[in-house]
């Protein structure tokens, strides 16, 4: 494969963007980094006694269990659901007990794990501020009393919008959007640096993938054709479809 395959990737400049950096690279891609998200925690943490303590914790991502762990919170007698394998590894990690991880790493998988046993309860949801509403609207539905925790924000980096001058000018192979928000702030980051009205068109010509249906609806209100959406919401599905679908083009 030709170290001319340039994939984007927008991960918070920590951890998660080394690894991401070493998974493209060795699958032979040249990974292009430009991280659209910064954690900002507020150092608020779920309640965990008295009349208020949830039946049930959800987490939804490893920065969340990273946070509360630093902050000594444990789940207490609380039912701990966690979304995805690496948050359930990080809260295993912590000593928490976890006792569901739905089977597909959404909040829709999520609501259709619990549905049929939180009716009556109290879940208690801690997330970024940038959580889905799916995941709040399904559990009510199915009849829980919600309650939501803010365990951090997420911001876009000042300084970012690099790859968005290199979609605008046709100079990336392909792009991997993690989230709805890396897409907003990826866009904001183009219309900033003076490219909006060719960002989309740049992405078009390129190999889009996005880690599940909610980010792909999002591309797609904008006007962004997206090519790869993997079975599972991991980065490394996401990651290996994209360069697999970008690859071919440079074959001979």
């Amino acid at each position: 494969m030709s170290r001319d395959v340039r994939v984007a990737v927008f991960r918070p400049d920590d951890e998660r963007l080394a690894d991401a950096v070493e998974l493209l690279d060795s699958l032979g891609a040249t990974p292009v980094p430009d991280p659209m998200l910064a954690v900002e925690p507020t150092g608020a943490t779920p309640p965990v006694d008295g009349d208020t303590a949830p039946d049930v914790v959800v987490l939804t991502s490893k920065t969340g269990v990273e946070l509360l762990a630093s902050a000594g919170w444990s789940p207490g007698s609380a039912t701990l659901a966690c979304i995805g394998p690496k948050t359930a590894a990080a809260a295993r990690d912590a000593g928490w007990t976890v006792a569901l991880v739905p089977e597909e790493y959404s909040s829709a998988g999520l609501v259709a794990a619990l549905d049929g046993d939180v009716h009556g309860r109290r879940v208690e949801v801690a997330r970024s501020d940038h959580g889905s509403d799916t995941l709040i609207h399904g559990l009510r539905d199915a009849g829980a009393e919600v309650t939501e925790t803010v365990l951090y924000r997420l911001a876009r980096p000042a300084g970012s919008g690099q790859s968005a001058v290199m979609a605008a000018g046709g100079e990336l192979d392909a792009v991997c959007f993690t989230s709805s928000l890396t897409v907003e702030n990826f866009l904001a980051a183009a219309e900033e640096r003076g490219v909006g009205g060719e960002v989309v068109a740049g992405l078009n010509r390129a190999v889009v993938g996005t880690i599940g249906e909610p980010t792909r609806e999002t591309a797609e209100e904008f006007g962004v054709r997206v090519d790869v959406v993997p079975d599972h919401a991991t980065f490394e599905e996401l990651a290996t479809a994209v360069v697999e679908e970008a690859a071919p083009t440079y074959h001979g």
